[in-house]
């Protein structure tokens, strides 16, 4: 699944040996022992089970010559061992205003293996369960059709499968006109994963959701019992009741001033996916990628306690202040930096729509803008940080002592975990 494991961390302390220099430029390949031709975007990370890799794309270089309209969403299956091509399960993107800026990004959202299934969702938010083997689709869930969802731009969870329960954040959320037309339908969801029926909604966020919600739940074990934690749009973190859906705590992100004071501009809320290791969650913050309001380009990377119930919420982003010795802030990393210096960068930390990796007492995270932050993750306090000169959308990923990074120029970097 996305992260790995359900507590979504991009840490894999399992395999070794993995390759630090390779080339992709073709006559020149080194260390690729296949490759397979896609489509013109992929945004959902690849996973790989069972022996074969899932990717998620879109339909702009056809396999199927009955099928060549490139406004599809397309989940496709390769042998791990060749890259072979298996199957493809080809999904619609109705022809609705909604829909229209996706309409050739194909399918975004990273699929969830668990046994002989898999689980993802479509643009079109519909949440779809298939076997492994065949790519034949076993069930299927509308939350358009059935909770009157309606996306900004499109559905592109990572589904949490834990027990029997597929967890799922709806995407519900604004539209073009700045308004949220269904803000009774749910944000969070769990449904019954052998037949998909609705175990129960929750719509906490209701019509305060900022622009969208696009990301993932999260699993915690605190105390023994588990938790389902969900970055609602609404800049509230919420923890429930896997069962219930019943609210345990709630973290409010607060209001920064400067934002507050011009509503032109966006409050910064979570797109990245929250990380759980031990008693502690960290998560980053951003808006909307290059939308209105990212003018001011600097954001929070936080570090929560979730051994807390009830409302944890801070009155700031300072754990030391009175008024937040309550809360479950730990710390808080990013800002402008004061005084402001004369050359160099002004801000600590901006926006991101990366996934931390955390191991070995570090924090690994990234942000839009393009740097790559190591922070000690019991303080908060910065060890180095790298600027790619470039854009980063994804995450960076921990593996044999090695920290994995991509950016928008195509390139690639690895680094020392420490």
């Amino acid at each position: 699944m996305f992260g790995g494991t359900p507590e979504r961390n991009m840490a894999n302390v399992v395999d070794k040996s993995i390759a630090t220099d390779w080339s992709v430029e073709e006559g020149k390949q080194k260390n690729i022992k296949w490759s397979a031709n896609l489509g013109t975007y992929s945004y959902g990370g690849p996973v790989v089970a069972g022996g074969k890799v899932f990717v998620g794309t879109n339909n702009a270089v056809p396999r199927d010559p009955k099928n060549k309209s490139k406004d599809k969403a397309v989940l496709m299956a390769f042998d791990e061992a060749d890259g072979k091509f298996l199957w493809q399960i080809v999904h619609d993107i109705p022809a609705q205003e909604v829909f229209s800026q996706v309409m050739n990004l194909g399918l975004l959202s990273t699929p969830t293996v668990d046994g002989n299934e898999i689980y993802y969702v479509t643009p079109s938010c519909e949440v779809i369960c298939a076997a492994i083997d065949e790519g034949k689709v076993l069930w299927r869930y509308d939350m358009m059709k059935e909770l009157k969802v309606v996306p900004l731009h499109c559905g592109n969870c990572s589904p949490l499968v834990v027990g029997d329960r597929v967890y799922l954040m709806t995407g519900n959320g604004r539209n073009e006109d700045e308004k949220v037309p269904s803000p009774k339908a749910p944000s969070f969801i769990a449904l019954d994963k052998k037949d998909g029926k609705l175990v129960w909604q929750n719509s906490m966020p209701g019509e305060n959701i900022i622009e969208g919600q696009w990301s993932n739940p999260t699993l915690a074990t605190v105390g023994g019992k588990r938790q389902i934690i969900f970055p609602g749009g609404d800049a509230v973190l919420y923890s429930l009741e896997p069962d219930s859906g019943k609210l345990i705590w709630k973290f409010q992100s607060p209001r920064d001033k400067t934002k507050a004071s011009d509503p032109k501009i966006r409050q910064n809320y979570p797109i990245s996916t929250a990380v759980v290791a031990g008693d502690r969650l960290y998560l980053g913050l951003a808006v909307y990628p290059d939308g209105p309001g990212t003018e001011l380009r600097y954001s929070h990377f936080l570090c929560l306690d979730i051994t807390k119930t009830g409302d944890v919420s801070p009155a700031s982003l300072d754990p030391q202040a009175a008024a937040s010795k309550n809360s479950a802030l730990v710390w808080a990393y990013g800002g402008v930096i004061q005084p402001p210096p004369k050359k160099g960068r002004k801000v600590a930390f901006g926006k991101t729509l990366s996934t931390a990796a955390v191991h070995d007492g570090l924090v690994y995270i990234s942000e839009e803008n393009g740097y790559l932050h190591c922070l000690d993750a019991r303080t908060g306090q910065k060890n180095w940080e790298y600027d790619f000169k470039s854009g980063i959308w994804g995450s960076p990923y921990y593996v044999d002592g090695k920290i994995y990074q991509g950016d928008s120029g195509g390139r690639r970097y690895h680094f020392r975990g420490r």
